[in-house]
């Protein structure tokens, strides 16, 4: 009985589950989900795994015991009445030069067997950077600029193929290069704020340092010339805690990345826009958000952006995202790792009021980017990360 009430919260909580059928795998709740693509198409939701992830089956996780936790999920394509009819029927594909120059393309992004009816996110896999890189690619070899608004109406390949067709000026595959795309001219400039993120280091240090036993570790490690720093995310604390432990002439020149569905709320932007914060919308003018997060290091200043792009909610280190390894890469700056130990426990995911538990901040040895790949970059900063844990 517990199964079923565990679909009606979850379809409760997100609008754009259709429909949902939880079941037991490996002992604990498992969920299969069929998105309402209609609902996704109209708020312009172009990266849906990571929609159900937080705002589905995560948001459903913070209000249950352990016991009650769907410990994993997955996304159907049809609904969920006919997922056990043969749904791989391979279509007819195009054989011309435009289609095949677009699947020449997302073959280099995608691993996956690519069909006309692929969807590019929940077949191919493709995440935010590939539809950035995507995009950059169309415009560059079709004259087309595509947009998040456009790309969530037309997230199969037949669909993209269709689209670029209709609106194609020519035919001129062209390789897409990372360091181009962050080196783009950026007409925005950086909010500086020095008097409010001195506030913030004069206050916030001796509250942390009271109310949590705020200890800090490794803080020479932290270069003065512009680096990256790269701390590992436990609540919403951790921007906090690097505010109020960064020597303030390294703090005054630092500027934060954070999602704008968090810090974008009537609440926290004012602090946002007075804390040299960017404010990132993976589903918004992402290209552009991305040249703007690179401006720091363009102007040789330093920037704190958490590798796992969510917080965690079991203690576990998330996935790395291997945005902040391009930014390493292409302005040739040092990442500092920095672990946050405690802030979990102190502000778990789910709470509003701080506990006082005990926090540790280690700051590690620069890591330099090397004659390495964007994913061997992030792997390595991942490892170091672990073992020092």
């Amino acid at each position: 009985m517990y199964l079923q009430n565990i679909e009606k919260r979850i379809l409760t909580l997100c609008p754009f589950v259709k429909d949902i059928v939880v079941t037991i795998e490996n002992g604990h709740p498992f969920a299969t989900i069929y998105p309402n693509f209609k609902a996704l198409k109209s708020a312009h939701i172009v990266n849906i795994e990571n929609e159900f992830r937080w705002y589905a089956v995560e948001l459903y996780n913070m209000e249950v015991e352990e016991s009650q936790k769907v410990k994993g999920y997955r996304i159907c394509k049809f609904p969920l009445a006919k997922t056990n009819s043969n749904q791989n029927t391979i279509n007819d594909e195009p054989t011309d030069d435009l289609y095949q120059s677009i699947k020449s393309q997302l073959s280099t992004q995608s691993s996956e067997t690519i069909l006309s009816d692929s969807h590019l996110e929940l077949d191919l896999g493709l995440d935010s950077l590939d539809y950035v890189e995507l995009f950059v690619f169309i415009e560059n070899s079709y004259g087309v600029k595509i947009n998040e608004k456009i790309f969530s109406e037309i997230m199969t390949m037949q669909d993209l193929y269709k689209y670029i067709k209709e609106h194609k000026k020519y035919i001129k595959p062209t390789k897409t290069q990372w360091e181009d795309i962050l080196n783009e001219n950026h007409d925005e400039k950086l909010i500086f704020s020095p008097f409010i993120m001195f506030m913030y280091k004069v206050l916030l240090f001796p509250l942390f340092k009271l109310f949590f036993g705020l200890e800090v570790k490794g803080i020479e490690n932290v270069p003065y010339s512009s680096c990256i720093i790269a701390p590992t995310h436990q609540s919403m604390l951790d921007g906090f805690l690097i505010e109020a432990t960064l020597p303030y002439s390294i703090l005054k020149n630092s500027f934060f990345l954070a999602f704008r569905q968090v810090f974008g709320t009537k609440l926290l932007h004012p602090i946002a826009t007075y804390g040299q914060t960017i404010l990132i919308d993976a589903n918004i003018n992402l290209k552009e958000t991305m040249k703007h997060a690179a401006l720091p290091l363009k102007e040789k200043k330093n920037l704190v952006i958490f590798p796992e792009g969510a917080r965690t909610r079991d203690r576990k280190l998330l996935e790395f995202r291997p945005f902040f390894a391009m930014l390493s890469k292409t302005h040739n700056v040092p990442i500092v790792p920095v672990i946050i130990d405690g802030s979990f426990e102190a502000l778990p995911s789910g709470k509003i009021f701080p506990r006082p538990k005990k926090i540790k901040l280690t700051y590690l040895e620069p890591i330099y980017p090397s004659d390495i790949s964007y994913d061997e970059l992030t792997a390595l900063v991942k490892q170091t990360i672990k073992e020092s844990m």
